[in-house]
């Protein structure tokens, strides 16, 4: 059963600057973004005290190192948003929703990347040469897998689409987040203005339509781990433009628009085609359970006529 719409309300009871520098959905974002930012120094700090960043001595401290930088400040600082700040229960990820939803959607990203994958090779833009018996899996499921999809899920679905949803209702948070999400990408290598409005449209607004329809964080994550450690460690296709080297050794050809260019097959047409055919059906899910979120001054001015009479 789907955790209700708006997880957070502000108390009745706060006074006025409460409301504004605490309860305030400007607030709680900035809140975990000085924790997280704090928090992850010091972890920086005490992996250079034990001389794991930069390497390390053995081969494991490397991926090791990025995990911990990647998730204890998200995951410190969501706690602490939603146990200090907003006091309530952390619904979205129910411990005992963690195998049944995270399963459905490792699934569902096992299947997209899968689909895109085949139909690149179905056009033939993605070919293999061989396999590698020899591929580190364990780096790349704790960085790739674990590090980014639950890293930042927490971020963007967890803390920016969930608190901007709340006042700014469904569609603003959806443009918001996935502008955001895009945003973040376009540093990586091989990283153009597409990519970014690419990743921006078929995975920001999936995931988040994903979050909006289960309201839960599990499924997101599942997702976004699988889809990034099967295109890169099985099918040894670059993720967000990263190189990977894959149990499948393979090579892309053909127009950049096809084949994603140097930044991997998240810039394609066709996973830009198939994520956004997913994205539709949860948006029609969504609204034919009447689950969109209104912004918070049409809500008050409904909630006030409905009183009112």
């Amino acid at each position: 059963m789907p955790a209700p719409q708006i997880a957070f309300t502000t108390p009745a009871s706060a006074p006025a600057w409460k409301r504004w520098l605490i309860y305030s959905a400007f607030a709680r974002i900035v809140i975990f973004a000085i924790v997280a930012f704090a928090t992850g120094r010091l972890v920086v700090m005490a992996l250079k005290g034990m001389g794991v960043a930069g390497g390390g001595s053995s081969p494991m401290a490397h991926p090791l190192g990025t995990l911990a930088v990647q998730l204890i400040p998200a995951i410190v600082a969501y706690f602490f948003l939603v146990k200090l700040i907003e006091r309530r229960r952390m619904s979205e990820l129910e411990p005992r929703e963690l195998l049944p939803l995270g399963a459905h959607g490792l699934l569902i990203g096992t299947v997209l990347i899968s689909v895109v994958v085949g139909v690149l090779w179905l056009v033939g833009s993605y070919h293999v040469t061989g396999i590698n018996p020899a591929v580190s899996w364990i780096p790349a499921l704790l960085v790739v897998g674990f590090g980014a999809g639950i890293g930042e899920e927490i971020v963007t679905r967890g803390v920016l689409f969930r608190i901007v949803e709340e006042g700014l209702g469904t569609w603003g948070a959806l443009i918001i987040s996935a502008l955001f999400f895009g945003a973040a990408h376009i540093n990586n290598p091989g990283a153009t203005l597409w990519s970014s409005a690419a990743i921006a449209i078929e995975a920001g607004l999936l995931l988040a339509m994903l979050y909006h329809v289960t309201r839960s964080l599990w499924v997101c994550m599942g997702m976004h781990a699988a889809w990034n450690v099967l295109q890169g460690s099985f099918y040894g296709v670059a993720v967000s433009g990263f190189e990977s080297n894959g149990f499948l050794v393979s090579h892309m050809t053909g127009p950049e628009w096809l084949s994603g260019g140097a930044f991997g097959a998240e810039a394609s047409v066709v996973a830009l085609a198939t994520c956004t055919t997913l994205t539709i059906v949860l948006l029609f899910i969504a609204l034919r359970r009447h689950t969109i979120v209104k912004p918070s001054w049409t809500r008050r001015r409904l909630t006030a006529t409905a009183s009112a009479s």
